[in-house]
Order: C-alpha cells, then structure tokens, then sequence
C-alpha cells in the first residue's frame, strides 16, 4: 500500500474511533527502520486538540518513550521541510537558470545541481517522516548552501539547532492531551 492509502486508512479507522472530534491530521512517522507509526491530531469544538499515536493497525501507543519518539521525528521532519530554503525553490531555479544563460559564472552547474537535488528530496506530500528524511533533506540543504555561498554558515543548522525546543513544546502538548494512558 502507498502512504497516501495508509494514511486514508488510518484516518477513517481514528474518525470512527473518536466520534467527539474531528481527525484534523494523521502524519506517517517511522522512528526507526521497519516500524510505522500514525501521529493523529483531533480537533474538539472550539478549537482544542488532542493527540494519539497508533501503529499500522491503528491500536494506540501507549509507551511513552514510543510516543516521544514518534512525535519527536515528526516535528523534527516538518521543521527540517520548513527550513531547509527559505524561499520558493522553483523561482530559484528559474533565476540560476537565467544567470547561467547570461553571465554562467563557475559552479553555476553545482548549485543548480544541488536546488534541484533538494527539490527531488522535499518531494510532494504525503512524507513519511523518519530519521533517513532527515539527515536526506540536511545533506540536500547544506550542499545547497554551499553552493550558492561556499564561505557563509549554515542557515538550515542554525535553524535545526532551535526546532529541538519546538519538538519538545509540541511533546509538551502531546503529553498533556494524549488519549490513551501512558507507561
């Protein structure tokens, strides 16, 4: 089955398993190779969410350790997307596209190379995050940086050393709105 199908599957096992709110999003997470999990969010009336980790027949997760992790590479995989260029990578190919058609300055190659590489990595939705799409999309991202600017830092490190804090938050949350008990 396709991720898209797993997803579809999961969200309408967790809509007839929780008829007080509604599946506001299931994201496909495998914290370690060969394990597939579902983090699922559920919106109440008025706006409040809820949480629930399920695996591939869609029971609940229950070991807080497991829960972590899951919610841990999520958000670390949808940080990594967000941050890995700051802007609209079509429009920057388009424009390395143009400088190399009228000045086509050394490296030009390399760092159109590399916008599309980092395009191929993103992909379209759905993801399944993991730990491999990770470190895929940091290595896509920094060799994109160096291209396009061998001697500046890494504005995607920098941006990943502060998503740790925003993982954690959004355990925080996980944590205090999860629907099942945890061990």
């Amino acid at each position: 089955m396709s991720l898209a199908t797993d997803l579809e599957s999961i969200a309408a096992r967790m809509a007839a398993w929780q008829a007080t709110a509604a599946v506001a999003a299931v994201l496909g997470v495998e914290p370690a190779a060969g394990r597939r999990r579902y983090l699922c969010a559920f919106e109440r009336e008025g706006g409040s969410r809820t949480w629930l980790a399920v695996d591939e027949s869609g029971g609940p997760l229950t070991v807080r350790r497991e829960v972590r992790d899951v919610v841990t590479v999520a958000a670390l995989c949808e940080l990594a997307e967000e941050s890995a260029f700051p802007g609209d990578l079509d429009e920057l190919r388009a424009q390395l596209v143009a400088l190399r058609l009228t000045e086509n300055p050394a490296g030009i190659d390399e760092a159109e190379s590399a916008a599309r590489e980092l395009q191929h990595v993103l992909g379209s939705p759905p993801h399944l995050a993991s730990p491999a799409r990770l470190d895929a999309i940091g290595v896509a991202a920094r060799r994109l940086e160096l291209a396009l600017d061998p001697t500046a830092g890494s504005p995607f490190g920098t941006a990943m050393q502060a998503c740790q804090a925003v993982a954690d938050e959004l355990w925080a949350d996980v944590e205090a709105t999860y629907l099942a008990a945890l061990e």
